[in-house]
């Protein structure tokens, strides 16, 4: 599978998942006027450890200082480098339901490299408007319209029973990348990135976890 971030081919996929984490506490420091952070400063404050941290930012082309640590600014231009969130990819979305309005409503996404450049559905009392000034046209119309979007990533934000039919449309009409919110798990060539995002999922989990605390409290 692609990807679309700068990514050392030798990085676990969860040091890949952390560094955003790193990212955004040095954003905070600079932002309160620090120049400097240790691995054990970023460790006190997300729950990492300091040695898991400084194994991380081994795989990106960065080294601190002994009794100064990594220089703040660098760090951030390193971390967005690789993570691609300094180009931006265009994508569309898929579904204007709660959820896919909700994300293009979402102005912040830009800041990571991602600019949603169209909405698309069926619906034809929310087709032919505009959300955070991003267009809603209607699905039946990307595939030929995507020749001049150039989108490079399809967002589903469908209901899951036409999630995998929308994903064939999008791979079909050119889109190299899935983001998938929705609970139906999609099938795509090996040529297609495809990343799985279920706030349901996660929901359950929380769920589960938090019976278990409430049961320890009650002794149940």
């Amino acid at each position: 599978m692609h990807n679309l971030s700068k990514i050392n081919p030798n990085i676990p996929e969860p040091a890949l998942r952390r560094l955003p984490w790193y990212l955004a506490y040095v954003k905070m420091l600079k932002k309160q006027g620090e120049s400097h952070v240790s691995s054990t400063g970023i460790a006190n404050k997300i729950n990492v450890s300091s040695s898991q941290i400084a194994k991380d930012l081994s795989y990106v082309d960065i080294t601190g200082k002994t009794r100064v640590g990594y220089d703040i600014d660098q760090l951030i231009d390193v971390l967005e480098l690789f993570l691609g969130f300094t180009s931006l990819h265009n994508a569309v979305l898929f579904g204007v339901g709660s959820l896919g309005a909700a994300l293009l409503a979402d102005s912040g996404l830009e800041q990571y490299g991602l600019k949603i450049i169209a909405g698309f559905d069926i619906n034809q009392q929310i087709i032919g408007k505009r959300i955070n000034d991003i267009p809603v046209y209607d699905s039946d119309t990307f595939k030929s319209m995507n020749a001049g979007l150039n989108s490079e990533i399809g967002i589903l934000t469908v209901p899951a029973e036409v999630a995998q039919d929308t994903a064939d449309y999008l791979i079909e009409s050119g889109v190299h990348a899935i983001w998938n919110f929705t609970p139906y798990r999609v099938s795509v060539p090996d040529d297609i990135v495809l990343q799985n995002t279920s706030i349901y999922a996660h929901l359950a989990v929380m769920f589960n976890r938090l019976k278990e605390k409430e049961d320890q409290l009650t002794g149940k």
